[in-house]
């Protein structure tokens, strides 16, 4: 299995800003944009993200440090896990208060019950006649960021050996969005028809854009003139490039928004909103040392002086 911690190459004490901080700089290395074809890059890439998924949800990486990876697994009960641990550490399991195995992986659902599947095996418990319908069977599927906002068709096979199912993702799929595909769950008893297969969507994030339901967000680099006298730039959108005016003394994490430029689904359409990062040159120089001067000078008071109680 692989180490989360090690893919974002963090320790396992780093903070959420840490783990933010090095999961960017990754992204922006591995983006497909610049490995085209690059398959190592890309499998890496879909790694990357999904450390991150985990580890920037702090509920995720709560249960992945205490169980690994078997905690992300669909239908996983904390609880009856540490019961299980518990009744079975030693080697030696305890009688009458260890847990039921229905318990730990979800009484029928997704995984069936422990109960019927041994009832059927060995001819006790509850007998069924007639055909009988598969469980249902769930899984997850990563889609990049873009595939999940435009939509996309992928290829896909259940298991080792088995045949490739097509899944379409919706336009404006988010995280957590669930796709039925019928007829790709476990097989049915007595020549009744299978289960269906229940792929939940786990969205890569994007370098660049930011999204809250159907609105996205992105972050823009502004000069300190463009800033003051305003100016008209050129913004990335889902649909390519368009132009936004920056108004007059534009502050650093102002915002502008693109209405209609966020996230399509179905008849709803969100926006765009954009932050303004005014930066300063990163050179050293006599004439950059002077105008700051001058800069500091136009302030009527203290640029922190508001804060004061």
């Amino acid at each position: 299995m692989a180490d989360f911690y090690k893919e974002l190459g963090v320790s396992r004490t780093a903070s959420a800003d840490e783990i933010k901080k090095a999961y960017r700089k990754l992204a922006a290395q591995l983006h497909p944009d610049k490995h085209a074809g690059d398959k190592k890059a890309e499998a890496r890439f879909k790694q990357v993200n999904r450390a991150n998924q985990v580890l920037s949800d702090p509920a995720k990486r709560k249960l992945y440090d205490e169980f690994g990876e078997d905690a992300l697994r669909e239908g996983f009960d904390a609880g009856a896990a540490r019961a299980y641990r518990s009744a079975t550490r030693g080697g030696r399991v305890r009688h009458g208060g260890g847990p039921n195995l229905e318990d730990l992986f979800g009484a029928g659902g997704a995984q069936g019950g422990i109960g019927d599947m041994l009832g059927d095996l060995f001819g006790g418990g509850r007998r069924r006649s007639g055909p009988q319908k598969g469980s249902d069977l769930a899984s997850e599927v990563q889609v990049d960021f873009m595939s999940a906002v435009r939509g996309a068709e992928l290829r896909l096979r259940v298991q080792e050996g088995g045949d490739e199912v097509t899944v379409r993702v919706p336009p404006g799929a988010g995280d957590g969005d669930r796709v039925r595909i019928a007829g790709h769950g476990a097989p049915g008893a007595f020549g009744g028809p299978a289960g269906d297969l229940l792929l939940t969507i786990k969205v890569a994030p994007h370098p660049k854009f930011e999204r809250d339901g159907l609105d996205l967000y992105v972050d823009l680099p502004v000069s300190v003139g463009e800033a003051y006298r305003g100016a008209k730039v050129r913004v990335p959108t889902l649909d390519g490039a368009v132009t936004l005016t920056v108004p007059k003394h534009a502050q650093s994490g102002q915002v502008a928004r693109l209405k209609g430029k966020g996230v399509k689904r179905q008849n709803q359409q969100g926006d765009l909103y954009v932050r303004f990062e005014i930066k300063l040159p990163e050179t050293e120089s006599k004439a950059v040392e002077d105008a700051i001067d001058v800069l500091e000078r136009s302030f009527d008071k203290g640029i922190r002086d508001e804060l004061e109680l």
